[in-house]
């Protein structure tokens, strides 16, 4: 693997997001965490050796844009982006539900998606390889009371997903979208009930290191104790 070879997570939080940092770091990628909140996403950074933090609002398209062209012009191509929104989830009757939050959650869902997914894909297209994972949930494929703004949100990331798969997998790009059927567990937890941030990021490392004549498009994880 090349020193140079970037492993970006955009959406980065303490679970999740770092864990995929740790996994790819482990394989010899150089981890590049982003997230909206600045502090936050420096203090994932520095707990992971050689990872660097990268603050944006990624449902902002310029902002998206130069993050990337700065990366790949300060540290390497990226050879595999994860997108993994987080927030949006909770339960609001739809009668509820205010216009404003139902955007919020679409524009950091799906939109963000999009912008990111956009400005990794012209690149890894350009160079014929590359793998983009997109993190869905149970409310990807099927709604649920409440969840009109987050599920609106997972479907339309996922239908983004497979129509950017479908599109880009004969020029080289791998897109894989994972439904995350569970909730997540803190870093560290020993409740089994929950799904181990650390397994996760493992399976996308697999993704990612799966060959041409294999690619998976989406999978969905659950823990072994979850109703389905």
């Amino acid at each position: 693997m090349s020193e140079n070879t970037i492993a970006l997570i955009v959406g980065a939080g303490p679970g999740l997001g770092a864990a995929c940092g740790r996994r790819f770091a482990a394989a010899g990628l150089i981890p590049v965490l982003s997230s909206r909140t600045a502090e936050r996403v420096k203090a994932l950074a520095a707990e992971i050796p050689g990872a660097v933090a990268y603050p944006c609002d990624a449902t902002v398209e310029a902002s998206v844009d130069a993050m990337i062209d700065d990366i790949e012009r300060k540290h390497g191509p990226i050879d595999v982006c994860v997108y993994n929104p987080g927030g949006g989830f909770g339960r609001t009757p739809v009668v509820e539900q205010s216009a404003a939050r139902f955007e919020e959650v679409w524009r950091f869902t799906a939109l963000g998606g999009f912008l990111v997914g956009r400005a990794v894909a012209q690149r890894m297209a350009a160079r014929g390889r590359g793998t983009i994972i997109f993190t869905g949930a149970t409310a990807s494929v099927r709604g649920g009371v409440g969840f009109s703004a987050f599920a609106s949100g997972k479907f339309a990331l996922r239908a983004l997903a497979q129509s950017m798969a479908r599109e880009l997998h004969p020029q080289g790009v791998h897109v894989a979208h994972v439904v995350i059927d569970g909730m997540i567990g803190a870093p560290g937890s020993s409740d089994r009930s929950k799904m181990c941030p650390d397994e996760i990021a493992a399976t996308y490392a697999g993704l990612y290191f799966q060959g041409k004549s294999n690619w998976t498009h989406e999978l969905d994880m659950r823990p072994h104790t979850e109703k389905w």
